[in-house]
């Protein structure tokens, strides 16, 4: 159900002509009045105390850091503000961002691209989704979690134990076969049997052990970035 006297809002974002073309959009809005409009996180949250709106729109990277205070923010009002809903607005389908803001819940959640908001009925129904307690994700973020999630099923690291890509994320970054063992309080004996591992789940059965450690630490890399 609409709040009594329309949706209020708060936007958020370091742009300042971003900010007015969204207020410009929602004022042709029925039904939705935006309240304040801030450039940076602690403006946001103290705008969140003083208006009590039912929903924000945010950018992800504000200052003070530039960047995830929009997900910080939505975070927080989870525990704060339950009932306050969230619409993200990024400039990109990253789908780790998406993944982070829907963590605790989709619930008063909504992830949009910028260049949504030049449609004014997808911002619109976002707003209107979140503030009845409802989600929304952009389509093109849902394409990029379903093509995140096959290429981690296909992934080489994915036969892999989690001890097994803790010692690899170790090998990634240069640590002996000893320095693994004491880091992990492990034998040598233990990690050597750990890497042998690794070399096998990956492939690498042919190739001397410098350079199969070297190919199982550009494959832990190619595979994290």
């Amino acid at each position: 159900m609409e709040p009594a006297g329309g949706i209020r809002v708060v936007l958020a974002d370091d742009s300042y002509l971003l900010r007015e073309a969204i207020a410009h959009v929602l004022e042709q809005a029925d039904g939705i009045a935006v309240v304040a409009s801030c450039g940076d996180r602690d403006t946001l949250l103290r705008a969140v105390e003083e208006q009590q709106p039912d929903v924000v729109v945010t950018d992800i990277r504000m200052p003070p850091t530039d960047t995830d205070e929009g997900l910080q923010v939505a975070a927080a009002l989870r525990r704060t503000h339950p009932r306050v809903g969230v619409v993200v607005l990024s400039q990109f389908a990253e789908p780790r961002y998406g993944l982070t803001l829907l963590e605790d819940g989709s619930d008063r959640r909504a992830y949009l691209l910028k260049e949504r908001v030049q449609s004014r009925g997808q911002l619109v129904a976002a707003i209107e989704a979140v503030a009845a307690g409802g989600s929304m994700i952009d389509a093109k973020v849902v394409d990029g979690l379903i093509a995140e999630r096959r290429r981690l099923e296909h992934s080489p690291l994915a036969e892999l134990t989690p001890r097994e890509i803790e010692i690899l994320a170790y090998v990634a970054r240069g640590h002996s076969n000893q320095a693994i063992a004491d880091e992990l309080v492990l034998t040598k004996r233990a990690v050597e049997k750990h890497i042998n591992a690794i070399f096998l789940k990956l492939g690498l059965t042919e190739a001397a052990d410098v350079s199969r450690r070297v190919k199982a630490a550009l494959i832990y890399l190619a595979e994290r970035a």
